[in-house]
């Protein structure tokens, strides 16, 4: 089946950026002139995802502003015909898929903001992209989203998108048990999250793409949760299907940041102002500048 439907999970409370979060939803945090979150929507709408469900909680609405339409503001924007281009990157905005919110009223972990999108689903295949997770593309690379689908739609199989991470990463991620299955592809036979250094299987971690069947759900909701943190780990019900024969690892092309950590987001910005078509020239000759006083 074509996947149609993806599920965003952007409930967290991000802690790690405050107080840039405590007002303002760290989703919302700008890479240059967009919201992180638009990031996402963009990624899934160039690899034809047409519906979108975005788990939130208490104090997101303005994630929901973000995608509607801004009468007031665009009126403004149409008197004025210099601001042309300005006003398509508003309203175009809305535009970009359809949108639908629910929100997590509890917040236990991953799997258990999965496991809300179920009437959303409902038997469909879908994708996950997580709210922190910000991949940038360039040149011929497809959207990391799209890499995922295609090997899902060839192969029937869940899968996930993986890249080689630092030993201190895979100990606050995950690690996998993998074997070449040809190409960037892998067969995955097991995952550990957030492995002791000897629990390390490889230091492939999953890194905020997956690709699931519905009957997921079930799988989440045997899921004990976790004893020391409470939480509900999606990469359970993933290492179930891995036990299957059942889960691919994509290493994919793309350059991956955590927007949920004040480097992620500088680095974010950094790496996307260069490639700006408005300001990408001067932002590197001001780096270039301020390299030499440093």
């Amino acid at each position: 089946m074509k996947v149609t439907k993806a599920v965003i999970p952007a409930a967290g409370l991000g802690t790690r950026v405050l107080p840039a979060s405590k007002a303002v939803p760290k989703e919302m945090l700008n890479i240059v002139d967009k919201p992180a979150i638009q990031y996402l929507v963009e990624e899934c709408a160039a690899a034809g995802i047409t519906d979108i469900l975005i788990i939130t909680n208490r104090g997101k609405g303005v994630i929901e502003d973000h995608f509607d339409y801004a009468f007031e503001l665009e009126e403004n924007l149409r008197r004025n015909p210099a601001k042309a281009d300005l006003l398509r990157s508003v309203h175009e905005v809305a535009d970009l898929a359809n949108i639908y919110y629910l929100r997590q009223k509890e917040t236990k972990g991953l799997g258990h903001a999965i496991l809300a999108a179920e009437h959303f689903v409902k038997d469909e295949p879908f994708a996950i992209l997580y709210g922190d997770d910000i991949i940038l593309t360039s040149g011929e690379q497809k959207p990391v989203i799209k890499q995922l689908t295609d090997v899902f739609e060839a192969t029937g199989k869940c899968v996930c998108g993986v890249q080689t991470c630092t030993e201190e990463q895979v100990m606050k991620y995950c690690t996998l048990d993998v074997t070449p299955a040809g190409g960037n592809a892998y067969d995955v036979h097991r995952i550990i999250e957030k492995p002791t250094k000897e629990e390390i299987l490889s230091y492939f971690s999953i890194l905020g793409r997956n690709v699931v069947t519905p009957d997921v759900f079930d799988r989440i909701r045997t899921t004990e949760p976790c004893p020391r943190t409470g939480e509900i780990y999606f990469s359970e019900a993933l290492s179930s299907f891995a036990e299957e024969g059942r889960l691919i690892a994509v290493e994919f092309e793309g350059k991956r940041f955590d927007m949920g950590s004040k480097m992620g987001i500088m680095q974010a910005n950094c790496e996307a102002a260069l490639v700006h078509p408005e300001i990408g020239e001067e932002f590197k000759a001001y780096l270039k500048a301020l390299a030499e006083t440093i």
